[in-house]
């Protein structure tokens, strides 16, 4: 579904990614794990567009991603949730969720379904975004992703800084993903999570693949994991 193909990107004259390889096929949790700056964000940013590709292609069912403007690639149903939320932080919940809405066009069917994952959102729509709880603001940036109804979804760090119930909620809405047939790209630094969900895991380093193996086999041994990321 999703193909990266020897992608090259990065920051004005400062090449990050060097040739980076990836393939998401749908109902399938892939993870992306590396060192901190081995080009994990900066390959989500290049898959929506934020920096541009200058050789390779990012192919969605045979179209080329990165020719088309930014503002188009969420229409093609991928839904990104970056590191940090980045929420319209004075719009209130049902504002957000609308902008969501509207990228596609659906409409109150949808977000009765998203309200429906996420049940504490519905007790806090008119309330702002900015005064939610760091948890809460996590479920928003989610919700406000799946009100696209993605085919496929991107996900920076989803639990950073949550606490475990939260993070329950989060794997569990992941993996209800997967099972409608979504094709999942996870940035995740917490392994033992990402573990116990992802279907394989592809490993870079400086901006380059290294390999993708089947998480199956990294549960089995988790010294594969230390090699592979030197730590």
């Amino acid at each position: 579904m999703l193909k990266l193909r020897d992608i090259q990107a990065g920051y004005g004259e400062a090449t990050v990614l060097h040739g980076i390889s990836l393939e998401v096929a749908a109902g399938e949790i892939l993870c992306l794990l590396g060192r901190n700056g081995a080009g994990k964000t900066t390959t989500m940013k290049a898959i929506m567009g934020l920096i541009p590709v200058t050789a390779g292609a990012v192919l969605l069912d045979g179209e080329n991603l990165a020719q088309i403007a930014a503002h188009e690639i969420p229409k093609r149903a991928i839904g990104y949730i970056p590191q940090g939320r980045r929420l319209f932080a004075e719009l209130t919940v049902a504002e957000n969720l609308e902008i969501g809405l509207m990228v596609r066009g659906h409409g109150s069917a949808t977000r009765e379904k998203v309200l429906d994952m996420f049940p504490r959102l519905r007790e806090r729509l008119r309330q702002r975004a900015g005064t939610l709880s760091g948890g809460e603001q996590q479920m928003l940036a989610t919700a406000r992703a799946l009100c696209i109804e993605p085919r496929v979804l991107l996900l920076d760090e989803p639990t950073e800084g949550l606490q475990p119930s939260m993070i329950a909620l989060i794997r569990d809405v992941i993996v209800y993903l997967r099972e409608q047939g979504v094709a999942i790209l996870l940035v995740e630094q917490r392994v033992d999570a990402v573990l116990s969900i992802a279907d394989r895991v592809a490993f870079i380093e400086n901006g380059r693949n290294r390999d993708t193996v089947d998480a199956a086999a990294l549960r089995a041994d988790h010294s594969l994991v230390a090699r592979y990321l030197g730590v």
